[in-house]
């Protein structure tokens, strides 16, 4: 049994340390305080280890939950909304009604996986993009703290791919230290959850709430499944939206945005390196979701450090982080021909930083990737 218990450890870690630094940088976005940051990383921490644990105990089940990293890399490029983060905090719940909806009436949720993939892929790459090039930015402007890091993620890279982004984050702590510092970098406090009042502004449900909602589904929730199916597990969907979607309304009054399947955590959890037995595996999903109440105690301590280093370096992090995320999204996006041109324009705008009546580019790069679909089509 000491494997799986293994695997979940490591599955914890490589979820919370790889990509963290995206969470923080999309509340800070969004214009949350450090205080506001910190009790949205504890609440999706809190979040995602009850509902995996409990997932994984009833069904028996390598059921991984995470908090929505696609979706926080969508918070980064779409900025602060009118209202600030009470109404990015509104925005939140709104998209975890909607995830509640696609629980309750089927025909929503089928609605939604009729979204070509390919066009829903190239809105998800248009949010990346720009979160992406920063680590280009940061080696340009900061090289002797950006530079290591981008070097020890390119060595872990060739060596283990698993560990890539874990070391680059300790890297760039080490080079905080080492250099400038972390002068408001504090040590470790109890964790500690900040009510956070929404209000609810129109442009921040379109422009936030509805692709917040969208990636989340597309880049999180079905690849999931997928993840799970392709290991020989079929667990009904109708539940985890039910759940997750629940987990996440409350959560967003701490500050919290949504948690999801996950894929890679899932991947290693559900696959033969957990267990030979696929019956056994559900272990490593429980040891999984128990590591990430673990983080949950520290994650005072990670919003911190993240709040006290330069903005660009995290963004560079976060980058590092995103990039296979990119590249499956690019790859997806061109794979078939005949919506390369609706695919690519919904990618342009999404990538353009468009904003409209309060309203993002992801919003406005779906819309017209999908009007000009839909014009080809009658062709």
């Amino acid at each position: 049994m000491l494997q799986p218990v293994l695997l979940g450890l490591l599955a914890s870690f490589v979820g919370f340390a790889s990509s963290f630094a995206v969470v923080l940088a999309g509340f800070a976005a969004m214009g949350a305080t450090p205080e506001q940051a910190a009790s949205g990383l504890v609440m999706l921490c809190v979040l995602m280890g009850a509902l995996g644990a409990g997932f994984s105990l009833v069904w028996r089940m390598p059921i991984s939950i995470a908090w929505s990293t696609p979706g926080a890399a969508l918070l980064v490029t779409t900025g602060a909304p009118e209202g600030g983060f009470s109404a990015a905090v509104g925005a939140f719940l709104a998209a975890s009604l909607l995830l509640v909806a696609a629980g309750l009436w089927r025909p929503f949720a089928r609605a939604v996986e009729r979204i070509p993939p390919p066009i829903a892929a190239a809105m998800l790459a248009g949010v990346l993009l720009d979160l992406c090039l920063a680590p280009v930015r940061a080696v340009g402007a900061l090289p002797w703290l950006a530079l290591p890091v981008v070097l020890a993620w390119a060595v872990m890279l060739r060596l283990n791919r698993l560990w890539a982004v874990p070391v680059a984050v300790v890297v760039a702590v080490a080079a905080l230290l080492l250099g400038p510092g972390l002068p408001g970098a504090g040590g470790w406090e109890a964790p500690r959850l900040v009510w956070v009042t929404p209000s609810f502004e129109w442009g921040a449900m379109v422009g936030i709430a509805l692709p917040l909602f969208l990636v989340t589904m597309a880049s999180q929730n079905l690849p999931g499944y997928a993840v799970l199916q392709a290991n020989g597990y079929r667990p009904e969907m109708r539940p985890v939206f039910l759940v997750t979607g629940a987990g996440s309304f409350l959560g967003g009054f701490f500050g919290g945005q949504l948690v999801n399947l996950a894929a890679i955590t899932a991947a290693l959890c559900a696959g033969p390196e957990s267990h030979p037995d696929p019956a056994r595996r559900w272990v490593a999903g429980l040891v999984a979701s128990l590591g990430y109440l673990g983080f949950a105690l520290v994650a005072g301590i990670a919003a911190s450090v993240v709040a006290a280093a330069p903005p660009l370096l995290i963004q560079a992090v976060a980058g590092l982080a995103l990039l296979a995320s990119l590249a499956g999204a690019l790859t997806a996006a061109m794979s078939v021909e005949a919506l390369r041109v609706p695919a690519i324009v919904t990618f342009v705008v999404s990538a353009s930083g468009l904003s409209v009546a309060g309203i993002g580019a992801a919003f406005w790069g779906l819309l017209a990737g999908g009007a000009l679909m839909w014009m080809l089509r009658g062709k």
